[in-house]
């Protein structure tokens, strides 16, 4: 059962609103390699070692837990730069317009939240998510999965100057690191 915790696990900060850093973000929320694709596949991987392996089942059900948890961070990340904040005052008004055409969706579909999409405005889909109910194959999935997550805040951080942001995505990263060590234990 899934309790909500109103504390973060890790604070987002945003020092400044950047609608087009917003978009890219979006990859980490609902793109391919995406938190959301995390979550649900560790979720449901879980349920075929439930009973042979129940030790196994806690570790994937904890880690699809923490992975929405990550999903909230990168989430209210995206909400922090969302677009009332450049609202103030002519000159923010037309550098609003300027990015909104570089980032319709956010201005037009969902101003202000992160969607279930990919930077590009591409819906989630749920084949994204792998799941064989073969244990070993679905650990190792899972340690690359890690990987491409790492390595997708590791270009995320090439796009961003802004210092509490970096601080987020750095946490992020190293929780992929974490989550690929545990998958690793746990296939060992």
């Amino acid at each position: 059962m899934f309790y909500h915790v109103k504390d973060l696990q890790f604070n987002a900060r945003v020092s400044r609103p950047d609608p087009r850093f917003a978009r890219i973000l979006l990859e980490a929320f609902g793109g391919a390699n995406g938190e959301l694709t995390s979550a649900l596949q560790y979720f449901v991987q879980a349920f075929s070692c439930h009973n042979p392996f129940p030790d196994k089942y806690d570790m994937l059900m904890d880690i699809a837990t923490e992975e929405l948890a990550h999903l909230e961070i990168v989430g209210d990340a995206a909400e922090t730069m969302e677009i009332r904040k450049l609202m103030d005052g002519k000159s923010a008004k037309e550098e609003f317009i300027q990015q909104a055409f570089t980032n319709p969706q956010c201005v037009v579909v969902a101003p202000g939240s992160p969607m279930l999409t990919d930077s590009n405005g591409n819906p989630w889909c749920g084949s994204y998510v792998s799941a064989n109910a073969e244990l070993t194959v679905d650990l190792q999935s899972n340690m690359a999965n890690e990987c491409r997550a790492k390595i997708g805040y590791e270009n995320l951080l090439k796009f961003t100057e802004d210092p509490s942001v970096r601080e987020t995505l750095i946490f992020l990263m190293t929780r992929e690191v974490t989550h690929f060590q545990q998958f690793e234990a746990a296939l060992n």
